[in-house]
């Protein structure tokens, strides 16, 4: 018998010589980067301090419930269909998504409930009972709705504003669609109806914007939701998270669990490797951060001389507001709960004002409820129900001592679910816990607790907003929420785009580091 049949020879594993893109943050932004940096031929590693990938859109798994973290409304489903694609797959191979009929159900204060959906003809009917008159209002606002999407969605979503020149070229149609006016004077324009003002500009809440500061361009998302409908993800929006890092993983990419980063070393104008918080150093061709921008510009590259993002401007940004979350599953079902339900709290402009102006916690509020076992039962033991409910509330910025109200604001709100759509809570809960703005600092490291970063504002937004090529290095580039486009599904899978667009082409580094080299090794 040959003997080296029987004993094979180690062969050591090739040197993957593909110029190195490091990651920081495995949320849906800094995974999509990541998949797309893969596909155009980088080797990707993706550092994240959680346990599994997600970000904001992580997986709470407890009690046999599996809770969403984070984001739950799906829109524009052909963004991740062309992800996939672009990476090689079919979204439907890895991922279901199904519609949600009705988007919404909204309850105003006063019992009033209102279906939201994409059905024209209901709505209309539905806004007649309210205000006769705001039938037209709807008609005219829905076409102003389009034309503000057919520039700032389908024209600028994807492109990176990153020039004076670029910007001011588009000025005037910006001009034009009137982003200098907020989406709820927008709004205002086209009803009469306090209860229908409400209705159409509470939306930028969902990406963490005031609607009476928010730019108007945010308007686009009714004619977004009316043109691609509202959905969901079987399994919860983290079985598109595990999707999308398949993605990574599928073109050998690798993703790096409870690794934090701490920060970016630079030479000159560029990134050189990020350090974690073990010691070790990790070298990069170019580096990409899903962070906030603050936290990458203020922490980890604190050590480095900045011109635009110096900790001054940084301090004197607007950032969005924060949430109070409590997930809860439950030992009965509510049948007559949908998937998606809005519920207004008295006062709207003026809970608003103590959010976003007054920094102040509130007696009342607003809130979201997500009941996902409405359209997939899996995600909570036979015969239960799994919820989380969502209240905007202050940042940090606010003062309020968290290990002390967030009992007491849970209570408030189960109290107040209780009497208006879930009777019986109380006594049929079986599993609970809540993420408070603490827990957007300490867990994910977030700016002030912002859930959102920078708050949507015009002068926060496109050339004003920090840009998806840094301004500080060469190499260094920004994804995810806190960057161009903004928060949102849509928005980060945006962001993830242009970025894969703007880095270099793996050749060129190539060919870089082959010269670099050859001029070294000359006498």
């Amino acid at each position: 018998m040959n003997v080296a049949s029987r004993f094979p020879r180690h062969r050591p594993k090739p040197v993957d010589t593909r110029p190195h893109a490091v990651v920081i943050g495995a949320g849906v932004g800094g995974l999509a980067t990541g998949a797309l940096l893969g596909a155009k031929g980088y080797r990707v590693t993706i550092i994240d301090p959680l346990d599994e990938p997600g970000g904001r859109a992580y997986a709470h798994r407890q009690d046999g419930f599996t809770f969403d973290a984070g984001p739950t409304i799906i829109t524009a489903p052909w963004l991740f269909e062309k992800l996939w694609h672009d990476c090689g797959g079919r979204l439907s191979d890895d991922v279901e998504l199904r519609p949600n009929t009705p988007f919404y159900r909204v309850r105003f204060d006063d019992g009033t409930v209102f279906d939201y959906s994409g059905d024209r003809a209901a709505m209309e009917t539905q806004i007649a009972g309210i205000e006769p008159r705001d039938v037209a209002g709807y008609r005219s606002f829905l076409d102003e709705s389009r034309r503000i999407y057919e520039v700032a969605f389908e024209q600028l979503a994807h492109k990176p504003f990153h020039s004076l020149l670029f910007t001011a070229k588009t000025l005037a149609g910006l001009v034009r669609l009137g982003g200098y006016r907020s989406v709820y004077s927008v709004v205002s324009k086209h009803f009469k109806s306090d209860k229908l003002r409400t209705l159409f500009s509470f939306h930028p809440l969902l990406i963490g914007g005031n609607p009476f500061s928010a730019t108007s361009f945010y308007c686009l998302i009714a004619h977004l939701e009316g043109k691609y409908g509202v959905h969901h993800a079987i399994g919860g929006t983290n079985a598109l998270v595990r999707g999308i890092a398949s993605l990574v993983t599928r073109n050998g990419g690798q993703i790096r669990l409870n690794e934090t980063v701490t920060e970016i070393e630079t030479d000159g104008r560029r990134a050189k490797a990020v350090r974690l918080a073990s010691g070790e150093r990790i070298a990069a061709d170019i580096v990409i951060s899903s962070a906030d921008p603050a936290t990458t510009y203020g922490k980890l590259l604190k050590h480095h001389p900045r011109k635009r993002w110096t900790d001054a401007k940084l301090k004197r940004g607007d950032y969005s507001m924060s949430l109070f979350v409590w997930y809860f599953g439950t030992n009965r079902r509510y049948d007559d709960v949908l998937h998606h339900t809005m519920l207004f709290g008295p006062r709207y402009r003026g809970l608003l004002d103590d959010i976003f102006r007054n920094h102040r916690l509130a007696d009342d509020f607003s809130l979201y409820l997500h009941r996902p076992t409405a359209s997939d039962p899996s995600l909570a033991p036979p015969g239960g129900d799994a919820f989380y409910v969502l209240s905007p509330v202050p940042n940090l910025q606010s003062g309020t001592d968290w290990n002390e109200a967030a009992e007491i604001y849970r209570r408030k709100i189960e109290k107040r679910l209780e009497e208006t759509m879930l009777p019986g809570l109380s006594k049929s809960i079986v599993s609970s816990r809540i993420a408070t703005p603490l827990d957007f600092r300490d867990r994910l490291l977030s700016w002030q607790g912002a859930a959102f970063a920078l708050e949507p504002k015009l002068f926060q937004s496109a050339w004003f907003r920090p840009h998806n090529r840094s301004e500080e290095l060469d190499n260094l580039f920004l994804c995810g929420a806190g960057t161009h486009p903004g928060a949102g599904l849509p928005g980060v899978v945006s962001s993830a785009r242009i970025v894969a667009d703007l880095v270099p082409d793996p050749a060129s580094i190539l060919a870089e580091t082959w010269h670099r080299q050859t001029r070294e090794k000359r006498p």
